[in-house]
């Protein structure tokens, strides 16, 4: 029994050490990537159009100034995870060993994660082209929100069908009640939890530093949550994706050198989406993901009172735009926004922890 226990604790321990080894390496490719990147994007004009001050005088008398500044910088870290994925699996597949314990491509826990960056990275730098081109009917260029939000109900779609129809998953899990089942009403279910998880992300990319270092709380947590339910290759994934962010944010908090664009947004919103609903856990996602939560309320909010009430609750929206206009720097919203994000995803992870033993 002693020596079965050894050997467990003994497993565990390598799984928390590839873990943080695999973030260790992957923010160390994406450092080493991140002037490449920026030259590739200086090459491609890829730099952000601000909206004037017709369209949004709040925010532009806030952010005027940083037009010219590169966007597409979110390729930094979901090309990295793609490459690093990739470059793992292969050598593995080689030459086996050290490889072989380090790749985190299993068909059961990390395909669908990885194709969801991947699809969503691609769509997201579609649309930030076209911004950068002019085309579209948005502000500046790019997808309009009726495109955008027809583009989340496919992928959505497709998702919800797999995991309905190819993984037979129609059972929810209720904190501190245990699993519920829904039957069918999983595929709207899936599809609300996807959608809301693109928007938000979306909504929340407006400052310095903000969805990606929220973000990182968020997949911080739901490593955390696949790592506790054994589920290995999935927090090999959360970790490596953790270990390109970091890296990303070196250049990307204020003042910052790069914008994540939609490349960026979009990939990580979709993600965080699929990864909760393989670990079902997305009624949780209001703690680890509260900072999303909130940002997007606060545009419902606004555009519902605008719509029945003829007036604004908010100085502006998405929220984090209420608090610049009321007199706080864009990097004291950026990093309370970071501590909520912290306290937030803590007290879902302990509810999650105490709901294990139910």
């Amino acid at each position: 029994m002693l020596q079965a226990a050894t050997l467990h604790s003994a497993a565990i321990q390598a799984q928390v050490v590839r873990v943080i080894t695999l973030s260790t390496i992957s923010f160390l490719i994406a450092m080493f990537s991140v002037p490449l990147w920026v030259r590739a994007l200086k090459r491609f004009g890829a730099v952000k159009q601000i909206r004037t001050r017709k369209e949004a005088p709040i925010y532009n008398r806030f952010h005027e100034k940083k037009a010219g500044t590169l966007t597409g910088g979110g390729v930094i870290f979901w090309s990295t995870t793609v490459f690093l994925a990739l470059a793992l699996w292969v050598m593995g597949n080689l030459w086996g060993g050290v490889w072989s314990y380090l790749s985190f491509i299993d068909r059961k826990e990390t395909y669908l994660p990885l194709a969801a960056l991947l699809v969503a990275a691609i769509l997201g730098f579609v649309d930030d082209w076209m911004g950068i081109r002019g085309i579209g009917g948005a502000n500046g260029g790019g997808l309009k929100i009726r495109y955008k939000s027809i583009i989340y109900l496919i992928v959505s779609a497709v998702g919800a069908w797999w995991f309905f129809a190819k993984l037979d998953w129609t059972v929810l899990q209720v904190p501190f009640v245990g699993p519920v089942e829904i039957g069918w009403w999983y595929v709207p279910f899936f599809m609300f939890i996807i959608f809301a998880s693109a928007f938000s992300a979306n909504e929340t990319d407006g400052l310095d530093g903000l969805l990606g270092g929220t973000a990182l709380f968020t997949f911080g947590a739901l490593t955390t949550v696949a790592f506790l339910l054994g589920r290995f290759h999935l927090a090999a994934f959360g970790g490596v994706l953790i270990g390109a962010l970091l890296a990303f944010l070196w250049h990307n908090i204020y003042p910052a050198k790069y914008f994540m664009g939609d490349t960026g947004s979009m990939s990580l919103g979709i993600t965080i989406g699929v990864i909760a609903m393989l670990t079902n856990t997305p009624l949780l996602l209001p703690f680890f993901a509260f900072i999303f939560v909130l940002e997007s309320l606060s545009v419902i909010i606004q555009l519902l009172s605008k719509k029945l009430l003829g007036k604004k609750v908010f100085l502006s929206t998405p929220i984090h735009h209420h608090f610049e206009a009321l007199g706080w720097h864009e990097s004291q919203v950026t990093m309370r926004f970071w501590i909520i994000s912290a306290i937030a995803s803590a007290i879902g992870l302990i509810i999650f922890i105490f709901s294990l033993h139910q």
